[in-house]
């Protein structure tokens, strides 16, 4: 799996004063009408409970730029949840979950269905509102290292 190459997300939900961010590559979208995407995450990880609990996430996609982020929200850092969260700046659309200020796509989505997998869910989202900002390279994850696209 270490060849496969994956654009590299932010995945974040919130739900009351709790939030949460995993960086992830099994993301894709599903459909366009309604517009649609699915993210894959772990379901031994007691942490992300929240994100089968709260209903919305926002798949903010990352680029080159953001590296330190990734790694932040990889676990490759010792940084806490919160100071995960105050290395980057982030607001909010429609849901209330965070969106990364300046990822380069942020799709803020409302839970739609959720199928259990024995190591994984895969978490469907309606998207609710979609921001861009400015074009630059992606990052994309392979071979244990990251790459610009």
């Amino acid at each position: 799996m270490s060849r496969y190459a994956g654009h590299v997300q932010l995945v974040t939900t919130a739900m009351g004063e709790l939030r949460r961010g995993v960086t992830i590559t099994a993301a894709c979208s599903v459909s366009d009408n309604p517009a649609s995407v699915l993210i894959c995450l772990s379901n031994t990880n007691p942490k992300n409970e929240i994100f089968f609990r709260s209903g919305v996430f926002v798949l903010n996609t990352l680029g080159a730029h953001h590296q330190s982020v990734a790694d932040a929200f990889s676990g490759r850092t010792s940084l806490a949840n919160d100071d995960r969260f105050a290395s980057a700046r982030f607001d909010t659309l429609v849901t209330g979950a965070p969106v990364l200020f300046d990822a380069l796509a942020a799709f803020d989505c409302r839970v739609t269905d959720i199928k259990e997998m024995p190591t994984h869910n895969v978490i469907f989202g309606e998207v609710a509102a979609v921001r861009f900002s400015e074009k630059h390279p992606a990052l994309i994850y392979m071979n244990r290292d990251y790459h610009a696209l």
